[in-house]
């Protein structure tokens, strides 16, 4: 597994950086998001460094199909049970930040008639 010493969310991902983490496994952590755009916003995060969606490749499809299992459980353990939403923003022009793929949890108040920029 690769990781970026000067990447924020490898070292979250390490502990070195303290987040609020609401899950964890070996494939991935969730925490939450310390700039909210809705009131539940988590992002789940592979524990591997991947930049971005441009760089999955098909050894990744157990580590993809097991972050777009985990989003249902995740929001309906944040009581989102009437829906969310999940974002992932690639490259620069599609507003990315964080150089390290990662989907947005997004969901409850907040959420409707916002637009959403990372």
């Amino acid at each position: 597994m690769t990781t970026d010493t000067n990447c924020l969310f490898c070292n979250i991902v390490a502990g070195t950086i303290p987040s609020t983490q609401v899950y964890s496994d070996e494939l991935v952590i969730v925490f939450k998001d310390i700039n909210p755009k809705a009131q539940i916003h988590l992002l789940v995060v592979p524990r591997e460094h991947i930049i971005s969606l441009n760089e999955i490749e098909q050894r990744h499809d157990v580590l993809i199909g097991h972050i777009i299992r985990l989003l249902p459980k995740i929001a309906k353990e944040q009581g989102l049970n009437d829906g969310f939403r999940t974002v992932i923003n690639t490259g620069a022009g599609g507003g990315q930040v964080v150089f390290h793929l990662h989907v947005h949890l997004l969901g409850g108040k907040g959420l409707h008639g916002v637009g959403f920029v990372e």
